[in-house]
């Protein structure tokens, strides 16, 4: 995570995480970066959104195989956060709607 982040983490309502699915040697760093940004205290009750991004690529894995790789089960398990997970395809708008209407739903309460 990069130094300077945290100072952007107060009176955050929401993070967006974006993984890169069609890099599997960054899974694992991303992973961290995720349980970082977990972690801090100002984030404690924002709503969070895994994205796996780069879908239509066909060296990606399943969004299952993503989930478990990532260990998302036992990391939505001990967060403090609400954490939704979703595939997206930039290029082709894959998941578009899916990640607006989470942004509408997340955003419009707070």
């Amino acid at each position: 995570m990069g130094p300077i982040w945290p100072s952007y983490f107060t009176h955050c309502s929401c993070v967006i995480f974006m993984v890169d699915s069609a890099n599997i040697f960054q899974i694992s760093s991303s992973c961290i970066q995720l349980l970082s940004v977990l972690s801090a205290p100002s984030l404690r009750a924002a709503s969070v959104l895994v994205i796996f991004n780069k879908r239509d690529l066909p060296c990606t894995m399943t969004l299952p195989e993503m989930r478990s790789l990532f260990r998302m089960d036992d990391i939505i398990a001990s967060a403090t956060q609400p954490i939704t997970t979703l595939e997206t395809s930039a290029r082709s708008g894959q998941g578009l709607r899916e990640v607006l209407s989470w942004l509408d739903t997340n955003t419009m309460s707070r």
